[in-house]
């Protein structure tokens, strides 16, 4: 009776036969933590995979034609499409012979094709191809953004950020390198947990310095506009609150990877990021042809008005009109004609236009 009040059938073990017939013991709770590591992980995967392809195709509708060719919407698309197959080919391992139960506690992947093997190193080259579109874009962005700072402020700031860019993208392929070299050798010739740890610390750092220099340009640009009084929430408002999401979201999924026990939590960092992009420029040219059509409807309205009151001028009497200089028609023409003077508000807009304008071009 007291072994059967000690004996705890949750904790049970399974003999399984190694292919040679050497035994070795499996736990439940062992099998239980594979089963949970590859649903959670599935799931995580899908849901990535799934955002992917609903930004990609709504990146390609709502973008216009004549947009189609900047690099910036290149580098966005080719971001998002290399994110969707990334993540694609991490759903299929975790549903192919990899994870199978029996090659997984025995370790004996003899029946894995060549084609499986090449799939996952395929993922370690798509993810660093992936790391390579959101530097570009975002050293792109930061140059766009910095295009009215002084010239040799503008070049410090490039070079630096340039610098951290390429820190993370040579960890980033040492990583690739050595991983690649793991999956095809199951043997690791150097430890792949620093590194990938090193890794993910360099993208984190790059994303919080290219964001940081964003928000802190804008920022500027936005109390600006403040105290001039100017309309809230135009183009750069908007790539200002994309600029903190890039920076605060995938900055808070980089750090809480090392104490939330996810798994793979820290593949949303480029998700996140590679989303955000795209998004921030769609919403960023929506507010642009709206300001566009504002101000083409007052100035169709004001040639009407301009017609209308040449043709209902009143005759000359003694070489002068009789709409006299304090008539409400002098009076309007007087005010049209100062309000078309440049103000301290509109000349701010053009120098915050200069930016936008850059950024379309680019």
């Amino acid at each position: 009776m007291a072994n059967t009040t000690l004996f705890d059938p949750f904790t049970q073990s399974f003999t399984l036969l190694m292919r040679d017939g050497t035994p070795f013991n499996v736990t439940i709770p062992e099998l239980d933590d594979f089963i949970l590591y590859s649903v959670q992980i599935s799931i995580t995967y899908a849901a990535q995979l799934g955002a992917s392809l609903i930004f990609l195709i709504v990146l390609l509708l709502l973008t216009k034609p004549d947009k189609r060719k900047s690099p910036i919407f290149i580098l966005n698309s080719v971001a998002l499409i290399l994110n969707f197959l990334r993540t694609l080919l991490h759903c299929l391992y975790f549903t192919g012979p990899f994870s199978e139960t029996y090659a997984y506690f025995s370790v004996d992947y003899s029946r894995v094709s060549g084609s499986d093997y090449a799939s996952q190193v395929a993922i370690t080259v798509l993810t660093w191809l992936l790391l390579v579109c959101v530097e570009v874009s975002l050293l792109l962005q930061v140059q766009v953004v910095c295009v009215t700072l002084r010239e040799g402020l503008k070049r410090l700031i490039f070079a630096f950020s340039a610098m951290i860019a390429g820190l993370a993208l040579a960890f980033r392929l040492a990583l690739c390198v050595e991983n690649s070299k793991y999956i095809l050798s199951l043997e690791p010739e150097v430890s792949l947990q620093w590194l990938a740890s090193a890794s993910n610390i360099t993208t984190s750092i790059s994303i919080c310095w290219f964001c940081a220099v964003f928000v802190i340009k804008l920022g500027f640009a936005l109390d600006q506009r403040r105290k001039l009084k100017v309309g809230t929430f135009r183009p750069m408002q908007i790539i200002f609150i994309m600029g903190c999401q890039t920076l605060v979201i995938p900055a808070i999924f980089s750090i809480i990877e090392y104490w939330v026990p996810l798994p793979s939590i820290d593949s949303h960092v480029l998700t996140l990021v590679t989303i955000f992009l795209p998004l921030s420029s769609l919403w960023a040219s929506a507010s642009v042809d709206n300001r566009k059509r504002s101000l083409e409807q007052p100035m169709v309205h004001g040639k009407l008005l301009s017609s209308k009151s040449t043709a209902t001028t009143g005759p000359l009497v003694g070489e002068k009109f009789l709409d006299g200089p304090l008539s409400p028609s002098a009076t309007a023409t007087t005010k049209t004609s100062n309000s078309s003077l440049p103000s301290p508000a509109k000349t701010h807009d053009q120098h915050i236009n200069v930016d936008l304008e850059a950024q379309e071009n680019e």
